[in-house]
């Protein structure tokens, strides 16, 4: 399974971006796909995730409320739609895939894509 991330730049605070991640490859029913993020300096760590069939989303108290996570199986996408934005949620975003239910460890996740960055500025 092949991930590309894509969507990431620059907005204010306050402002929206909606991150794509396009998977293509061997894909499956039993995926899970998560959005993780690194800020500078920091630890990689889970944003939101959400199940093949989109019955089952996981999001980070940080972005409840701000965030939704959704997929387009025909397409083989999942995005991220960011509202709200703050500074601190300026990081290196990364969409990641898993078989089985979602996971809040990085190592559990099997296939990555390469990464965009989100900066929002003050």
């Amino acid at each position: 399974v092949q991930l590309q991330a894509s969507g990431g730049g620059l907005v204010q605070t306050g402002g929206s971006l909606r991150l794509s991640c396009a998977a293509s490859g061997r894909t499956s029913s039993s995926y899970t796909t998560a959005w993780f993020r690194q800020a500078p300096g920091k630890e990689r760590q889970i944003v939101a995730a959400i199940s093949w069939s989109g019955e089952s989303t996981y999001y980070a108290d940080s972005v409840k409320g701000r965030f939704a996570i959704s997929g387009d199986n025909a397409r083989n996408t999942v995005y991220l739609q960011m509202n709200s934005l703050k500074p601190d949620d300026t990081a290196v975003y990364y969409c990641a895939a898993r078989s089985g239910r979602y996971s809040l460890t990085e190592k559990n996740y099997n296939y990555w894509g390469q990464g965009t960055l989100v900066t929002v500025s003050s």
